[in-house]
């Protein structure tokens, strides 16, 4: 058995471990889930789970089931709030007898890795993305994950982002996708009533298409683009087609008008609907016969794909950022395979070719694009599945050699 810095026994498996998650707080966001979902897993392993953050409505849950929480507050820039607490970490390491500290965060990471250099724990971090973070920011973060002895990137194309810009050792990268609550996005869970009263409100007709087009509406996620899309499908006699933008449209509200009045111009503002944030996606999903994830920039995490492929809907998406390996399709997979549709960016025609050619297909077809894209969805984003994952990174730490 090895010992860490203090000198004291370290464990050579899991159970019996004592793990320290740190969160900015523990409220409903996909951090302090993700880091829920892996404290239960924690105790069902027979370790001890806390998790360290500020207050938040999740403290209560996860107390009841047994994980401990401890109010901590590195979600900061200030380095001498930074500084305090790593002081915290250190002494409560070493009270505490914490093994390894898993820091979701950018000032959780900064904190724990000088917490590290002084107990000789563990240290695991989940990779947080900024799209273009000052440069002083960016060299600490980098400094803080290259001290740990993983690093957890929610995708490839996260991975090899993080590469570039900060010196981690390749080896020490694994790929953990964000969690999506197949439970709540389950086609089967979805009552008809939730769907007709969306069809209800979306003024959707009998026998028209509808293809959802899921997140907040702005210019880096191309939505202005449909508008051609609308008018290419319309020039082909297929005019039966309904793009629902569901998200919200208050952030940029010129752009959203743009959309509007490019669509009047067209003369295919009955196709291209601007419903604003939908408080009810799986059954938003529900009322889809798939799912467009339009994107100018590469998206930092699919999310809407993913949410689209547990809702069983076929997805078509631009080749960009992580949705190729989300939304399998050929020539990566067969025919007979694919989950969805991959278009060149940023080319109404391609996307409009591609939307013709599935209005053409059997309806059989897609329903078994969609189901094979929920047992996907269900193998790679389920809540228990990404838990487990997060354990198995724990425990080549503990199990593996020195």
């Amino acid at each position: 058995m090895s010992t860490d810095d203090g000198g004291r026994a370290r464990p050579r498996t899991l159970p019996g471990a004592t793990v320290l998650q740190i969160v900015p707080a523990l409220i409903e966001e996909h951090h302090a889930r993700m880091a829920a979902d892996t404290a239960f897993a924690l105790l069902r392993s027979g370790a001890r789970a806390i998790i360290g953050g500020g207050d938040g409505p999740l403290v209560g849950e996860i107390q009841a089931f047994g994980a401990e929480w401890m109010r901590l507050d590195c979600d900061t820039d200030n380095p001498l709030r930074l500084r305090a607490c790593t002081r915290r970490l250190i002494e409560y390491i070493g009270t505490e007898r914490v093994d390894l500290v898993h820091a979701r965060g950018e000032g959780a990471a900064r904190s724990a890795a000088g917490a590290r250099t002084r107990t000789g724990i563990w240290l695991v971090n989940s990779y947080i993305h900024r799209a273009s973070p000052p440069r002083w920011r960016g060299k600490p973060y980098g400094r803080a994950l290259a001290a740990g002895d993983r690093v957890i990137a929610p995708s490839a194309y996260l991975a090899d982002r993080m590469l570039a810009r900060h010196a981690v050792d390749r080896e020490r990268i694994v790929v953990i996708p964000r969690r999506v609550d197949t439970e709540a996005f389950d086609p089967a869970a979805v009552w008809p009533a939730r769907v007709t009263a969306l069809r209800r409100a979306w003024k959707i007709r009998r026998g028209e298409r509808v293809v959802l087009v899921p997140g907040r509406i702005e210019p880096r996620k191309g939505q202005l683009e449909l508008v051609d899309v609308a008018r290419v499908l319309v020039n082909g006699g297929l005019d039966h087609t309904v793009f629902v933008l569901a998200g919200d449209d208050s952030i940029h509200p010129d752009y959203a008008r743009t959309i509007s009045e490019h669509a009047r111009s067209q003369g295919v503002a009955h196709m291209v609907r601007r419903v604003g944030a939908c408080s009810d996606m799986p059954a938003a999903y529900a009322v889809a016969d798939l799912v467009l994830v339009p994107a100018v920039e590469p998206p930092m995490f699919g999310l809407a794909a993913a949410e689209a492929l547990a809702m069983e809907r076929p997805v078509i998406a631009p080749a960009v950022g992580p949705l190729p390996e989300y939304v399998q399709a050929p020539p990566q997979v067969g025919e007979d395979a694919g989950l969805g549709w991959l278009t060149p960016p940023d080319d109404a025609v391609a996307l409009a070719r591609t939307l013709a050619a599935s209005a053409a297909m059997d309806k059989a077809e897609l329903h078994a694009m969609g189901v094979r894209g929920r047992k996907f969805a269900l193998a790679t984003f389920a809540p228990a599945h990404i838990a487990a994952s997060t354990l198995a990174v724990y425990s080549t730490l503990f199990e593996g050699p020195g």
